[in-house]
């Protein structure tokens, strides 16, 4: 392979260094990573996600169990009787008590995932920031682009004509 054809490749490949992040939408779509980085750092600390799977282990669960005991005992006959005079009180609370149990399940994998993404997170976390992301590429791609350059420039395969007025005779 002859040199020319070294140095065009090497343009080639510092062009697609510079055009792909940018088409692809990088510089954003980092932006928007290292947002959310950010917006989850507090929650993720391992501090927080013990904190939140002990919310929902020693108070919703038991809350779970409450309300199944409330639905059950309004739905039966005997027990309704007894609980007759808290009815006012307890009948607008019965739907959101039917919505206990659907939301403990609904809510399981969030707890567990966050659990089991504490150091995951915490190795994202520690990359550079994601704003930075782009630039990775990008600044290889403008180099590769100047060394090309120089390159094509030294081995002929550039011809900058520079036109100079000729004196008038």
């Amino acid at each position: 392979m002859n040199r020319k054809a070294l140095w065009w490749a090497v343009l080639v490949i510092g062009v697609a260094l510079i055009v792909a992040p940018l088409a692809m939408g990088m510089p954003g779509k980092a932006a928007a990573g290292q947002r959310m980085l950010n917006g989850f750092y507090p929650i993720m600390q391992p501090a927080s996600v013990q904190k939140t799977a002990n919310y929902y282990t020693t108070v919703f669960k038991p809350l779970g169990v409450v309300a199944t005991q409330f639905t059950q005992a309004a739905s039966n006959p005997q027990l309704a009787a007894q609980l007759k005079p808290l009815m006012p009180m307890l009948k607008p609370v019965m739907p959101i008590f039917a919505q206990v149990n659907p939301g403990l399940d609904w809510y399981k994998p969030l707890v567990t995932t966050m659990q089991a993404n504490v150091n995951n997170y915490k190795q994202v976390n520690s990359l550079p920031n994601f704003n930075l992301f782009a630039w990775f590429f990008i600044v290889p791609g403008i180099l590769l682009v100047l060394l090309s350059g120089a390159g094509l420039w030294t081995a002929g395969a550039l011809h900058i004509h520079v036109g100079r007025p000729h004196p008038a005779a």
